[in-house]
């Protein structure tokens, strides 16, 4: 079963994206989740997902780098491909896909390690350090671009438990960057943050995304006014408006869209 193709208001398309979507539906056994999104992600452009609670949009950024692929019930139709590479390829593997295409959770989830060692983890596996000394290096500038260096240089073997939310939030984006993908995907990153953690995220949304492609769904439109290029709004599974973020929030083009942004329906 295929939706039909519906019309999103504003410009889903972009002329050269990091990631092209078309025509995706997303379907939890027979429950339909998304229907026939498309919208293309700019590089080094940070996009905004907003939305009210259930309306798709943390399933769908799920599918940009196949994490839906381990919920046994999911299924997904239509094409992503980043850098025009189909990731739905039948024999692609997960594996470096999701090192090109990093993601951040809601929760933080350091591992159970060192902070040295959360952040060492990916490129020890990838193969990316030959020697102790280019780990060293790799670890020490992925907490640079963390913000997280000057906080943890004199504890790096530490557990990575013991550090604040905000922190464990930076080590986990540290983590992320060490490996350095193309694309990080955010999922609600600050939601369980306080003002000031989810300030310093903000900021540092802003440093990363002069290097790479942000997609980050926030259930705060503040944060999506204040962080992204471009806003997408979804309802009900469906992709309504997609534009640059301050004519969503000045002007938007679907009364949905306005509706959500006024408060009437949220």
């Amino acid at each position: 079963m295929t939706t039909k193709r519906e019309t999103t208001v504003g410009t889903p398309f972009v002329e050269t994206p990091k990631l092209a979507v078309r025509d995706v539906n997303v379907f939890y056994g027979t429950k339909q989740a998304v229907f026939a999104v498309n919208l293309d992600i700019a590089k080094n452009q940070v996009i905004a997902m907003i939305g009210p609670s259930g309306c798709g949009k943390s399933t769908f950024l799920r599918c940009l780098n196949r994490m839906n692929d381990t919920i046994e019930s999911c299924r997904v139709e239509g094409s992503i491909k980043l850098d025009g590479m189909d990731i739905y390829e039948s024999k692609l593997d997960v594996v470096p896909l999701r090192a090109r295409i990093g993601m951040v959770f809601q929760k933080p989830n350091p591992f159970p390690k060192s902070i040295f060692d959360n952040v060492a983890y990916g490129p020890k596996i990838h193969g990316l350090a030959g020697r102790r000394a280019d780990l060293e290096e790799i670890v020490e500038t992925s907490l640079r671009r963390a913000g997280l260096w000057d906080e943890v240089k004199d504890r790096l073997a530490s557990p990575g438990t013991g550090l604040s939310g905000g922190q464990q939030q930076r080590l986990c984006i540290a983590r992320s960057i060490a490996i350095s993908p193309e694309v990080i995907l955010m999922d609600e990153p600050c939601s369980a943050l306080d003002p000031i953690a989810t300030a310093k995220i903000e900021e540092l949304i802003a440093e990363l995304s002069q290097n790479f492609t942000i997609a980050i769904v926030t259930h705060s439109m503040q944060q999506a006014a204040r962080v992204s290029d471009r806003t997408a709004y979804f309802h009900l599974g469906k992709l309504i408006e997609v534009n640059e973020t301050q004519k969503v929030f000045t002007n938007p083009d679907h009364e949905l869209t306005e509706a959500y942004i006024t408060g009437r329906i949220g």
